[in-house]
């Protein structure tokens, strides 16, 4: 009995080892012409048991890359498109890098941050402090889901002002969400109703009547 193993590498593993045994066996046919009309069956069979890349641009050109790239570049023959050079398959991919800089509160995340720097560029008015209410909202709700047994406005507008630097602060008296909508609506989006939308809808309704 022969384990996997045992066997060689399978270089592209959705293809299988009998595509590979294939292309092996190809690479040793002395006669071009032979040579030649198995690629070609070979690419067909390739093709039918990798259907998802009949979708990719150049379907029959990713179909020979493969082939040649089975072959370890070692099969020739006259295919409609060159060999591939093999060199650029050697190079190593290059670093990801990872998002930099500390986050101040992770409950709240880093998105928010960036919201915030974007709202302290808006001009003061109705608009900014719509936002910043809106703003004052989703940090509270965040921070409910985070730790549900304690939470207050003035924790929520102390973490606001530390993230904006003092820059945005909630005008008004009226105070945040209360509890109740959080724990009743927890992934309750705080955003700014469109009266006129309303006002559409009550006319629509309106109209019905008559």
């Amino acid at each position: 009995m022969e384990y996997n193993t045992q066997l060689d590498k399978l270089i592209i593993p959705e293809y299988g080892r009998n595509i590979q045994g294939m292309i092996e066996y190809c690479c040793t046919i002395k006669d071009r012409e032979e040579r030649n009309l198995c690629a070609k069956a070979i690419i067909q069979v390739m093709g039918q048991l990798n259907p998802p890349l009949r979708d990719v641009a150049d379907f029959n050109h990713k179909l020979w890359d493969h082939l040649y790239i089975i072959s370890q570049f070692k099969l020739d023959v006259d295919g409609p498109y060159s060999m591939p050079n093999a060199e650029t398959f050697k190079e190593k991919p290059k670093v990801l890098e990872y998002p930099k800089g500390r986050i101040k509160y992770k409950h709240y995340g880093k998105t928010i941050e960036e919201i915030i720097k974007k709202a302290k560029e808006f001009p003061l008015g109705a608009e900014r402090n719509e936002l910043t209410r809106q703003i004052a909202n989703h940090l509270k709700k965040s921070y409910y889901n985070w730790n549900k047994d304690s939470i207050t406005d003035e924790v929520i507008l102390k973490n606001l002002n530390e993230l904006s630097a003092g820059e945005l602060k909630v005008e008004g008296d009226a105070p945040l969400s209360s509890h109740q909508d959080l724990r009743s609506n927890p992934n309750k989006k705080f955003f700014h109703k469109n009266n006129k939308h309303k006002n559409n809808h009550h006319k629509h309704k309106n109209a019905r009547k008559f």
